[in-house]
């Protein structure tokens, strides 16, 4: 039987190595999720593995033209539905729901770090640094230092809000830019939020 042959020149060679690095970094992903959901992996552990493989995950999509994972997954049968939605979200599970810090409650340092994550975000975005690259991380910090602080109620509504701009964050490029009104609005929601993170702080003194 004859060979036959997925390449005739080295770019088409490239295009598939790309899409199969691809491939395993969505399965290394999928299988991370479901450890880590039970309980097989420390949540520590999880973190930095995750982090890693969404760093991986962004600069291999670049080398195949950022194609729509989800077609992606359905093209090559992909059972991956817990790796699809860490992608969409953009941080791990450990970040997204409060579980990555060992810094908790309501500590001076927690504290300190948490209004230090808000005047940085509102400062980032009254001085219009408005690209993605710029923002993700500073959100990132943000939500996490706000899940750590055990003292705020469950119905602290701005942890889905910033969750929220988060998964819009991920689905732009990095040097894409929050258009006037998206970082008039994110900048309020700041604003509001940290309103009410003094306020339910002081309740607790």
């Amino acid at each position: 039987m004859d060979e036959i042959k997925l390449y005739n020149t080295s770019a088409e060679r490239e295009v598939y190595e790309n899409k199969a690095a691809l491939y395993a970094i969505v399965m290394s992903l999928e299988h991370l999720e479901r450890a880590f959901a039970h309980d097989s992996i420390s949540a520590t552990e999880y973190t930095a593995e995750c982090n890693k493989l969404l760093l991986q995950c962004k600069t291999v999509s670049q080398m195949v033209n950022n194609p729509d994972l989800i077609k992606f997954t359905q093209q090559y049968r992909l059972s991956c539905s817990a790796a699809l939605r860490r992608l969409e979200v953009g941080v791990p599970s450990t970040i997204e729901h409060g579980t990555a810090s060992g810094l908790t409650g309501n500590n001076a340092k927690l504290v300190a770090k948490t209004v230090q994550d808000f005047i940085t975000t509102m400062d980032a975005l009254s001085m219009n640094m408005t690209s993605v690259d710029k923002l993700h991380p500073l959100l990132t910090d943000l939500l996490q230092s706000v899940n750590a602080a055990s003292f705020l109620p469950p119905d602290y509504r701005w942890k889905a809000s910033f969750r929220d701009w988060l998964i819009r964050l991920n689905k732009m490029k990095a040097s894409d830019e929050l258009d006037e009104e998206q970082a008039r609005q994110l900048l309020f929601e700041v604003e509001q939020a940290y309103s009410d993170f003094k306020n339910i702080l002081e309740s607790h003194e």
